[in-house]
């Protein structure tokens, strides 16, 4: 099945915060997900929005019809690391890491499970065995002798 893609690299938004919206989009119908984006209150929403609609658009450039079309990946990795300093007590300084994602979208349609194994209705009954309880046998006592 023919599939597009779009990505989006050194966004200026950490990896974690990133992956909290793309859980919620993984899996959905576009047309789902667009309206869903649109309503979402978080800064990560709006370029993964955009990269959908980018991907939507090489899948009409692709002649792939659009109606059916899932979200089959997206995959948030971290991108580039901007390494910056904060000054701080007696000369010294602390290290800040304004970190960046790379966010890469699949579109393309739903591929049904396939179930394993034999179907209920044919399979053959199988044998139980029938296993009686264990008695608990007590030990007997001890005679215990009286002292005098």
């Amino acid at each position: 099945m023919a599939t597009a893609h779009a990505t989006l690299s050194n966004f200026r938004q950490a990896p974690r915060k990133m992956r909290m919206v793309a859980n919620t989009v993984r899996g959905k119908k576009v047309s789902d997900v667009l309206v869903n984006l649109e309503f979402t209150a978080k800064k990560a929403s709006l370029p993964i929005k955009t990269l959908i609609l980018s991907a939507l658009a090489n899948a009409k450039a692709l002649d792939i019809p659009t109606e059916n079309l899932i979200v089959k990946t997206i995959k948030v990795d971290s991108g580039k690391i901007m390494y910056r300093r904060l000054p701080a007590a007696r000369g010294s300084a602390h290290p800040i890491r304004k970190r960046t994602s790379a966010i890469f979208v699949e579109l393309g349609y739903a591929t049904p499970k396939r179930k394993g194994g034999k179907k209920a209705d044919t399979a053959e009954p199988k044998e139980v065995a029938v296993v009686e309880p264990v008695k608990k046998v007590k030990a007997p006592k001890k005679a215990v002798k009286a002292k005098k």
